[in-house]
């Protein structure tokens, strides 16, 4: 006699991971995302966690010499290794995941394979960058133009520039208003979220 048939779903996850210059607006995407319930990650705080662990004081000097230190000491990929092992600690229910802060193309190979996993690159010009910065108000800004330009050469010495060159799709973020940024973030994750399902049937299995 045949049983009757079920269904096992093998449970996937989409990941969207942001790259882009300091400033770009990453942070202003991955709090959209946080509104159609993503899960946020933040990479820079995995180097602020580190750094509140050994008492170094918050700032942007310290935080890119801890940065630099990390990556000499454990290899370029250190930051998404201890991001991958988040993610594995994290419930079935945290299927849609955000990754703010990818600065390498090695750091995105590292999670690439783990499931479903988008690059987004936001591009803005160095002034418009800046000037969101000067918004931000937080202790690791840089507090001047000459610190940013110093920060920005930081991450191009990572390696940020490969990951925003390889990256799946790119938003220019330099004249849109906010209403034009969030429909143009809106369509790539639409698009991604449908190639996620039918990805996600595939691993359906009847029994």
């Amino acid at each position: 006699m045949v049983g009757e048939i079920g269904v096992i779903k093998i449970s996937k996850r989409l990941i969207v991971c942001l790259t882009g210059m300091p400033g770009a607006g990453k942070s202003t995407v991955a709090n959209m995302l946080k509104e159609k319930k993503f899960h946020v990650i933040i990479m820079g705080d995995i180097i602020r966690e580190k750094a509140i662990e050994k008492k170094i004081e918050l700032t942007d000097d310290n935080l890119g010499k801890l940065m630099r230190n990390l990556r000499h000491e454990h290899g370029n990929e250190i930051v998404a290794k201890l991001i991958l092992q988040k993610i594995k600690k994290l419930g079935d229910d945290k299927n849609f995941i955000v990754i703010d802060g990818i600065r390498s193309y090695e750091e995105f190979k590292i999670l690439k394979d783990l499931d479903f996993v988008k690059l987004l690159a936001i591009h803005a010009s160095s002034p418009t960058r800046f000037d969101h910065i000067k918004l931000r108000d937080r202790s690791d800004s840089p507090s001047n133009y000459e610190k940013f330009l110093q920060r920005d050469k930081r991450e191009m010495d990572v390696g940020i520039s490969e990951a925003i060159a390889l990256a799946d799709e790119v938003i220019s973020n330099n004249v849109l208003t906010i209403t034009e940024f969030r429909k143009d973030v809106e369509k790539i994750i639409s698009k991604w979220i449908t190639e996620f399902k039918n990805y996600e049937a595939k691993d359906i299995i009847t029994i």
